[in-house]
């Protein structure tokens, strides 16, 4: 009680004056991770990225021929661009301050936002330049525009001198930009890399054939093969950056599948290189307006789209009926492929631009890419015909594999199917119609659960301890992962794009965890297993939740189990209403229960209550959905704290209602 009235005063301490109102940029400076994604290394480079986008959307813009990109000692970058320069005169809407200055010192200002100044950008917020400004202990700007140059300077976001006309100017235009990242936000360990900014500045080049992007870099800072200085201009575009690629990788087919194709009604343009080598696990690379795509996002789906009914379309031109199974993931793996979009006002998943979620992009992707393809086929028979006989031997050993995993119902006692974890206690019925899986935590409530369960139906597979956080690890991690393999194989059905609904070896996938807050932490670990590498399982519903109960209440010849506290109270009010030396029991986890007590509450199908996890019907066009469990569950622990600021008001006054 004494705690309530504590928390009730607490409450009542809390006013207007409580209520902050960021300005400018400290928004930035408060919560950088909202606006590069974090302060590591990954973050710090991508203030070099803003700034050259920059350039980069002049260039597109058929503003600018040259980029230059220099890295000093004290990690001081220098990006210069021959476009038209940042506008100097005095911005309409707040006399006395000019166009640079507004453009550098607040949010969402810029050229991009109706279109006219830009028919397609990679900067679209109006935030990049601003953000790069706040994150910098220094940073001046020079434009050199109209035969004179100016320059102002900057500190963490706030100017440090006005808008200085430095003098004539003859054969020179364009804005330049020299900043150092500020080490209060990113720390004294984290430095600008040689090796990264020169891969980044070469990228771009390719990205755009009518741009030379110079390089140049102090040679003292340079600890590897990067070279010092350099200069990138590539007619062939995205050809000729998959061809340095391969090096002298032998392919299925001896040449490309690359071009270029301008979208419908000036909506922009789509450029491609697609490789099918004899050997290597494959790779990627997508690009919408310069801004590199690592997650990929729709124009991806578009391209994957393309491919696999281009092929399928060409193989019933031939009579091939056996390539009505080729799936895109037969196309796709083992291939290696560059993918650049340019179109108006795209949509990224967040601020980093990691993922396009842009709808239209999938349909005119896929559009323009179809045609050149199916192009690319018929006009040479014998090289689609070779293509198309690699990609059946590879749908072969997708489906030969699914087959084998189907077909192996086994237990883990029985050495021909080491396909399967050791720790898994399968159960005998062959097909899966009828079958459920218990995923447990740890070997004491895999005891009990394998006691509990009905050998026929229901197999039991522990986990140890808290299952890898999947949302938050790169692909290597994952599949290093002991906890997730035995998952992964025990399941046999594939994940993400290899998912296959036909070779999953149980109806139900069932999550039983103890009913306290370490384990809905594993239980929700789990599920953003299936959300990230097995959505289809969870669309198709097959995940469930088990309810194990954590009291059991007694009294007399009457036994009752209560889910949690509120349901313990209730059943106080109504079962045992008026009963005394009422006995109750907390139990610990599941291992400590009675393998009766947990068959007759969780695990008996008569008796127990399952909890359905399930997912929007339009999961796949919903950014939202996958938004929210990146920030709760993903990389970058900001965005949990502040969904818990933003909470915590809530919780405080369910407990006070309480």
């Amino acid at each position: 009680m004494s705690d309530l009235f504590a928390a009730t005063a607490a409450s009542t301490d809390y006013d207007a004056s409580h209520i902050e109102v960021l300005e400018g940029l400290e928004p930035v400076r408060r919560r950088p991770g909202m606006y590069i994604g974090g302060v590591d290394e990954r973050a710090l480079h991508h203030l070099a990225s803003e700034v050259l986008d920059n350039a980069m959307d002049e260039a597109v813009a058929g503003h600018a021929t040259r980029i230059e990109v220099t890295l000093d000692a004290g990690d001081r970058l220098t990006i210069v661009d021959n476009g038209r320069g940042i506008p100097v005169d005095e911005h309409p809407k707040y006399p006395g301050k000019s166009a640079l200055e507004v453009i550098m010192t607040m949010l969402h200002s810029g050229g991009k936002f109706s279109g006219k100044a830009y028919a397609t950008s990679g900067g679209l917020h109006g935030v990049g330049i601003s953000v790069v400004n706040a994150l910098s202990s220094d940073l001046t700007v020079e434009v050199a525009r109209n035969k004179a140059l100016f320059r102002q300077t900057f500190s963490r976001g706030l100017p440090t001198s006005g808008l200085d006309s430095v003098g004539a100017v003859t054969g020179r235009r364009g804005t330049t930009v020299a900043f150092t990242p500020d080490t209060q936000i990113f720390g004294d360990d984290a430095h600008f890399k040689p090796a990264r900014l020169y891969k980044l500045a070469r990228s771009k080049a390719y990205l755009f054939r009518g741009v030379e992007i110079r390089w140049k870099c102090d040679p003292d800072l340079i600890s590897d093969a990067t070279p010092a200085t350099a200069t990138f201009q590539f007619p062939g575009g995205l050809a000729d950056h998959l061809t340095e690629q391969l090096g002298d990788r032998e392919l299925v087919v001896g040449e490309l599948f690359a071009g270029r194709a301008d979208l419908p009604e000036d909506r922009g343009s789509v450029e491609w290189a697609v490789a099918w080598p004899m050997w290597g696990d494959g790779a990627t690379s997508y690009y919408c307006n310069t801004v590199p795509t690592p997650d990929g996002g729709t124009h991806e789906a578009g391209l994957r789209a393309a491919l696999a009914k281009g092929i399928k379309g060409f193989a019933g031109l031939i009579g091939q009926k056996k390539a009505t199974d080729l799936a895109p993931e037969d196309v796709m793996t083992g291939a290696e492929l560059m993918l650049s979009l340019f179109i108006r006002d795209p949509q990224f998943q967040s601020q980093t631009k990691d993922r396009l979620t842009s709808p239209e992009a999938a349909r005119l992707v896929e559009t323009a890419v179809r045609d050149h393809f199916d192009h690319w086929l018929t006009g040479n028979e014998g090289r689609a015909r070779t293509l198309l006989g690699v990609l059946l031997e590879r749908m072969d050993d997708r489906l030969r594999r699914r087959a084998d995993l189907a077909n192996l119902r086994k237990t883990a006692t029985n050495k021909r199917n080491v396909r399967l974890p050791g720790k898994l206690t399968d159960c005998t019925r062959s097909d899966p119609v009828g079958t459920e899986v218990f995923i447990v935590e740890g070997d004491s409530a895999g005891g009990s659960a394998k006691q509990a369960r009905d050998r026929t139906t229901q197999a039991v597979l522990p986990i140890r301890g808290k299952i890898l956080n999947v949302a938050s690890a790169n692909t290597a991690k994952i599949l290093a992962n002991t906890e997730v393999g035995d998952l992964i194989q025990a399941l046999g059905c594939g994940t993400r794009d290899r998912y296959d609904p036909a070779a999953l070896r149980y109806e139900k996938v069932v999550i039983m965890t103890d009913a306290d807050v370490d384990g809905a932490h594993i239980a929700t670990l789990l599920m953003t297993f299936f959300f990230q590498e097995m959505p289809g399982l969870v669309r198709d519903g097959h995940l469930y939740l088990a309810q194990p109960p954590l009291y059991r209440l007694a009294h007399g010849g009457t036994v009752a189990y209560a889910r949690d506290d509120a349901h313990r109270e209730e059943l106080m009010r109504t079962v045992f209403k008026g009963k005394t030396n009422l006995e109750i029991g907390r139990f610990k986890g599941l291992g400590e229960m009675a393998s009766a007590q947990l068959k007759e509450t969780t695990m008996d199908p008569s008796k127990r209550t399952l909890l359905r996890v399930t997912m929007p019907a339009d999961y796949d066009a919903r950014a939202d959905v996958k938004d929210l469990v990146e920030r709760l569950m993903g990389r970058h622990p900001e965005h949990r704290f502040a969904f818990i600021q933003a909470s915590a008001r809530q919780v405080e006054a369910e407990a006070i209602d309480a």
